[in-house]
Formats: structure tokens, sequence, C-alpha cells
């Protein structure tokens, strides 16, 4: 696009509002305008300017505030909906089908609409990763935007500007006075004095004080885009991991999130308080409590997959022993493993005898892991017990089917096929504690004989290689957030007109009534005329009162 000319016969890109070399108004607009907008100095921004090719209009659409702020409405709206119900990571399931049920089953139709749109993996969604994408794109366009234009203006200011400039500044002033240079000398004295930088030339004076305030809001910016890049990064294998297992004593499993890492539960152990010590440090408590836990810990194993294995070898080498304590995690390979929970007494395995009924004779004992049930059970003699079903967590008769909540043996219930020389074709059996069903009179049944227990350790993984990117993008836009509100950009222009006039204009980005009470002093002291601010009729009054008193 070609360029506007100013009058001063310097060129500005096309959309400057203010000329760059002697603040000239460009547009109409500017022209009628009695206080001009000096938010970026006048310049020329590229959304305001380019509007043809489809990058302009992608372009201009990220640098809108409104978008900007409809995008952040999204996110924090997306962010509340994730909360209203636990995310897939606290939900004690693993399959689809189990998760859906869990939802349903708590929370009604609610837990169902909630669960089929894809909120109760919230986080990890790709339209809410796409969300923070597009939030940190409009920050970044919005940015760029405005503060290259801006740094521009600010570092190209001449210091003597057309008095057209001067009298659209909301504080302004002209009037003549005695000695102009006299007064020039003294008014550059005393703003040195209140720490302004001062430049004055060809009987012009600009003073300028924390410019890099205006730097806040980029900064502010900068800090949170990389504090949204560290998010992201949440995303990305191998840069965040929190999860969560619960292991047996005695099992091996693989370390959810680290792969390669097998970790054995060699015994967990509890510590509870015991009467003469609750009396010291609990007092009655432990009357009303009954129990107080003083230690519970798990001692580990870490196992690493031989790197040098062959194909369909599966060797683990020993990494190192380990009591997993409360605050006291295992570390490794910048993993962190805590004891975050635990569950006493969950069944491990149940012994059953299968005895004919008439005689009470019993044909063999058969043990069931409920954690692995075997499919049949070999009792010698042609006697076999199949185990056509099973219910870990049984919970009652729906739609004549029995039904489990969960995969956790809590409740164990089973389903027998019990095969005899007397009855080759077998007989079937519905077993669960208490309670034992049959579709017809059989000759024989399975009693239940005892049950072996074991404790459970609750473990937390976490490995956060973003956590100092989130620091350093926290500190950033902290900094920024005080750039922009402690400190503000005061300049004050002081020059000589025709005549024995001086004309005087200031502006600042915020708190304009410090700006005018430097002013005053830089008027009082130099002689300076009075001014007006044309946004503060009451300030107005009052400067003309005291004017008319002096």
């Amino acid at each position: 696009m070609s360029k506007i000319k100013c009058q001063c016969g310097h060129e500005n890109p096309f959309g400057t509002v203010l000329c760059e070399q002697c603040g000239r108004p460009q547009t109409e607009e500017a022209k009628k305008s009695d206080v001009v907008d000096m938010r970026y100095e006048g310049s020329a921004r590229r959304s305001q300017t380019y509007k043809r090719t489809i990058i302009d209009k992608i372009w201009n659409f990220f640098s809108s505030v409104k978008i900007g702020i409809s995008i952040i409405i999204a996110v924090l709206t997306t962010s509340a909906i994730g909360t209203l119900f636990p995310q897939k990571l606290y939900v004690p399931f693993t399959t689809d089908a189990d998760i859906a049920d869990y939802y349903e089953r708590l929370y009604g139709f609610a837990g169902v609409l909630y669960y089929k749109l894809g909120f109760y993996d919230m986080y990890s969604s790709w339209w809410f990763k796409t969300l923070i994408g597009m939030l940190g794109i409009s920050i970044i366009i919005a940015s760029v935007d405005r503060v290259i234009p801006l740094y521009k203006s600010l570092k190209q200011q001449r210091t003597k500007r057309h008095a057209s400039f001067m009298k659209r500044q909301r504080v302004y002033g002209i009037g003549t006075v005695e000695n102009p240079d006299d007064s020039l000398v003294k008014a550059e004295e005393k703003l040195k004095e209140l720490k302004y930088n001062v430049k004055m030339e060809n009987g012009a004076i600009l003073a300028e004080k924390n410019r890099f305030s205006r730097w806040g809001p980029y900064v502010n910016h900068t800090g949170l885009i990389i504090f949204l890049f560290g998010i992201l990064l949440r995303g990305i294998p191998g840069f965040y991991v929190d999860e969560t297992m619960w292991l047996r004593e005695g099992e091996t499993r693989a370390i959810p999130g680290a792969p390669g890492y097998f970790i054995e539960n060699k015994e967990f152990i509890l510590e509870n308080y015991t009467k003469e010590e609750a009396d010291e440090v609990f007092g009655k408590a432990l009357d009303r409590v009954g129990v107080i836990a003083k230690n519970y810990q798990t001692d580990v194993a870490l196992y690493k997959k031989d790197e040098n294995d062959l194909p369909g070898q599966d060797r683990m080498i020993h990494e190192k022993d380990y009591s997993i304590i409360v605050n006291k995690p295992l570390k490794f390979d910048g993993y962190n493993v805590f004891q975050m929970d635990y569950r006493l007494d969950e069944l491990k395995s149940m012994t059953f005898q299968l005895t004919e009924k008439a005689t009470e004779k019993s044909l063999g004992e058969f043990t069931v892991d409920l954690i692995n049930p075997e499919k049949s059970y070999v009792l010698g003699n042609e006697t076999i017990v199949e185990l056509k079903d099973y219910y870990a967590d049984y919970d009652g008769i729906e739609n004549g089917e029995p039904k489990s909540k969960s995969p956790i043996p809590n409740n164990p219930a089973f389903i027998f096929k019990m095969i005899t020389p007397a009855k080759p074709d077998g007989e079937m059996s519905f077993v669960a504690i208490r309670q034992t069903l049959e579709t017809e009179e059989n000759d024989y049944k399975v009693n239940f004989l005892s049950a072996e227990t074991r404790d459970i350790s609750g473990l937390t993984i976490r490995k956060d290689k973003t956590l100092y990117i989130l620091l350093v993008g926290g500190i950033i836009f902290m900094i920024g957030v005080s750039m922009g509100s402690y400190w503000n950009h005061r300049r004050i222009w002081i020059q000589k007109g025709e005549d024995d006039e001086v004309l005087l204009a200031g502006h600042t980005n915020k708190n304009w009534f410090s700006l005018k009470k430097e002013i005053n002093q830089v008027k009082d002291y130099a002689n300076l005329p009075a001014y007006e601010d044309r946004q503060d009729t009451e300030s107005n009054s009052d400067e003309k009162e005291v004017d008319k008193t002096e």
C-alpha cells in the first residue's frame, strides 16, 4: 500500500494516525478530535491496515481483543465444567464400559451426559488443547500487532512536535511568559530533579520517565505464553506423568507412565498409635476415632527391563530396594513414587469344597485366585469344577443377570459347573457370600471353607519436566503485572511558540493526578503558562481558581 506523506515531508506507513516525525494528525477522525488517542502513539497497526488476503483475515481475527476475551471465557467455562465430577484419572476403572457405568451409577443422567460429551477427560481432550492453543495464538498475534508499532513510535519520537499535536493532548496549556529561554532552562532543571530523562533541542523539551512500564502488558503476555506452552507440553509423552496404581502384596507390575520400569510390593507395614502414645499426642482423639495411624509404608523392589534383551526375552534388572513412606517417595530417573493410600485385608483367594448333599462326603477342595481365576479345577476321579462366570464385586441381579460394581474382589460371586461321575453333564450353581442359588435341585454343592487376604498400597507416580517452565512463565507474568501496575509512562512536552508563547502538554498511560502534580511543580518553578485537563472538569475549575488567586 502507498505511504502517507505529511506536510513536514515525512512519509508514514499507510494507516498512520499521527505523523511519526512531527505528530500532525493524518486521518480525518484525528483532525476532528479534541484529544487524540495515544495508546499506540498513532502508529499504523497491521490489523487495522491489511484486510485482503486470508492471512490478513486470520491475523485480524486473532488480534481482536474481543476474540481473545471470548477464548478466555471458553477456557474458564470448560475448566469449571471439568471440576463438576471426578476426572478419568480419579475413577477406579480402566475400561471405557466400566468408566461409563461409574458415571451413570453415581451421577445418573448428568453423569451419562458428562461422559458422552467427553468432559470426563477434559484436560487431555483435543478440543481443550485446541482452546489453549488458540488462546496462545491470540496472545502472540495481539501482542505483536501492538508492541512493534509502539516500540518504533517511541524509539523514533522527536523532541519538537507540531502545535497541532500539542493541543490535541489531554493536558495542554499555552501562554506568554517574560523570558521563554529562561523558563525552558528552569523547566529542564526541575524535570531532572523529578527523575525525568530530558532532551532539549531547538527550543523544545521532551521529558520522559518510566517508559519501561509500557512493556508491562507484553512482558505479562510473554510469561502467559510460556506458561501455556508448559501446559501444552504436558500432553507430550515423557514431559508429565501423574498416575495412580494399586499394588497388592507380593505383586509385581509395570509402573504406569514409566516405560521399562517395574515395581514389586514386598510388604505393606501399618503402625498405629498405642493408647499411651495417643494420650500424649492426640489426647481424647483416639477414643473418638478408634485407631490413628502412626506410620504406613510399602517396602518395594524396583526393576528395570534389560535393554539388551533379544526379541521374546523378558529379563529385568534389579535396581534397588526402598521403603516408600509418606512424604519420602521412591525417586528414580526423574520419577517420584509416593505412598498415598492403602487398603487392608483385601480378599486374595477363596478355598471351596465340593460335597455330596446326601452324605456330606467331600469330593475335594479347590482354591480360586480372585485376581486371576482359572477356568476349571480338576479334583480327581473324573470330578471337575468349571468356573463359568465370576463377579468380583457382586451387586445383585439386574434384568435376570448378576452384575458387578467393580473389578475389585470386595464381594465375590461365582457361577460353577460341577461335573462328577454321577452327573457327567454337570450341575450349575450360583455361589456368593452367604448365598447359594440353583436353577434346579442339585445333588452336589460347593461349600466355602476359608479365605486368604492381603493388603494393598495406593501409590502415585509423578514426573514433571514442565514445572520449571511453568515457574519461569509465572515469574515473568508477575514481573509484567508489577511493571504495568506500579509504574506509569509519563511525558511532558515544553516548547517555544510564536513570539513569547510557550506550549505545554503532558501525557501518561494512567495516574493523571500524579502527572499533573509534577507538571504543577515544574510550572510554578519555571513560570510556565497554566494548563487544562480536558477530561477532568472539576480539576479544571480548581486550576482556574488557583490561577486567579495567583
